[in-house]
């Protein structure tokens, strides 16, 4: 056990001898995860389209334009002084602002005197759907005042008022009924949505973490070859051999040292992914742990077989990159392997990665657990038991 360890020991000292190891053992990884994800979650749901608005007026009338703002589908309303508008719009932070001037109030709607002022950015979309939402808050506000002007009118007809105040009453009283009535009206439009199921299984910061730990971890454990082909080049291996150390030992040490080395790095992306993408990483650990193993395994064996058959350091540290990166994106771990063309989908399936990537998703995307990624664990610890066996066969110190 001594003799495994100190193998183990001896590749992870050679491993990390440059710093820059660190470099693509967890600081790319992390980079790429987040930013293939989007970044962190806002908890910010709300995608409508940003209006600053300015509130100079301060009445019930521009009250109300602001509630049915709140209200709307496409504009998300945020109140600043005009100053702090204005900077946001002149450095194109704000692509419209809407400022409700100083005297308006209901008088100057009946008067047909009220006015906006309206600011929006050259050729944005954005702020056309905006100045569009402003105008349908607008008439809301106006049909309200409409309907207590008619009611007022229709009452004056009637018999009229004893005095005006008796009449500013009775407006009032009006429009607090016509507005309670818009806020109660029934929908005149059903909207149906179609049940139909997504046939793609998609979300970027798990797809992202998972598929970027497939990438960055199976890629070092297919290098396992370079560390064969680099020590039988310098001659240790066959002293290594010629010491009371067998056959078993030597490569029991180093697949175990890389596999370990595997799993801290695996342990790390889940921790980022869990403390700072905010996924449910931990809610299965145990289920976690056995497809991450099995991944780990299956990918330190392919590494052995290769070691096997490559001659130089050199060509097995670019057949490592090579043979990484394309069964990575082949197996799902750059786009959802739902986009593949099925005959592709069929044909990936002999790549560890396509199986790996699919019990990840399992347990972060799909809520499964132990029982839904023992499928994909077992497959994957065949491909280790395959390859392990062409490597034990072919193993030769020089």
């Amino acid at each position: 056990m001594k003799k495994i360890f100190a193998i183990a020991w001896k590749d992870a000292i050679v491993r990390f001898a440059s710093s820059s190891e660190l470099l693509f053992f967890i600081i790319l990884p992390l980079v790429f995860t987040f930013l293939l994800a989007g970044g962190t979650p806002s908890n910010d749901d709300d995608n409508r389209i940003h209006l600053v608005v300015v509130d100079q007026a301060n009445t019930a009338i521009s009250q109300n334009i602001i509630t049915e703002l709140e209200k709307s589908t496409a504009v998300r309303p945020e109140l600043l002084s005009l100053k702090e508008a204005e900077d946001l719009f002149d450095s194109r932070r704000a692509n419209v602002i809407l400022v409700i001037p100083a005297g308006l109030d209901l008088h100057a709607i009946q008067n047909g005197t009220a006015q906006l002022d309206i600011r929006q950015q050259p050729n944005s979309l954005d702020a056309t759907v905006a100045v569009r939402a402003v105008q349908t808050a607008i008439r809301s506000v106006s049909s309200a005042v409409n309907a207590a002007n008619h009611a007022v009118k229709t009452a004056e007809e009637n018999g009229g008022f004893k005095s005006e105040a008796e009449r500013l009453a009775y407006f009032d009283d009006a429009l607090k009924l016509a507005q309670t009535m818009q806020k109660d009206a029934p929908e005149r439009v059903t909207v149906i949505e179609g049940s139909t199921p997504d046939q793609i299984e998609y979300d970027p910061r798990a797809s992202s973490s998972a598929g970027q730990l497939i990438t960055w971890v199976f890629i070092p454990l297919f290098g396992i070859s370079a560390l064969f082909a680099y020590e039988r080049q310098q001659g240790t291996l066959r002293r290594i051999l010629t010491t009371p150390t067998s056959k078993a030992a030597y490569l029991f040490g180093t697949i175990s040292g890389q596999v370990v080395m595997a799993l801290v790095q695996m342990s790390l992306l889940v921790m980022f992914g869990s403390l700072v993408m905010k996924l449910s990483w931990g809610r299965e650990p145990l289920a976690l742990f056995v497809i991450l193993t099995s991944a780990a395994v299956a990918a330190g064996a392919i590494g052995t077989a290769m070691g096997t058959f490559i001659k130089t350091e050199g060509q097995a540290s670019g057949l490592s990159i090579m043979a990484g990166m394309v069964m990575a994106l082949m197996g799902g771990c750059w786009y959802p392997i739902e986009l593949f063309p099925s005959f592709v989908q069929n044909i990936v399936k002999i790549l560890p990665t396509t199986w790996a990537m699919q019990g990840l998703l399992d347990l972060v995307l799909r809520g499964g657990g132990l029982t839904e990624i023992l499928p994909e664990a077992g497959v994957l610890l065949g491909f280790a038991t395959i390859f392990f066996s062409i490597g034990v066969v072919r193993f030769r110190y020089e």
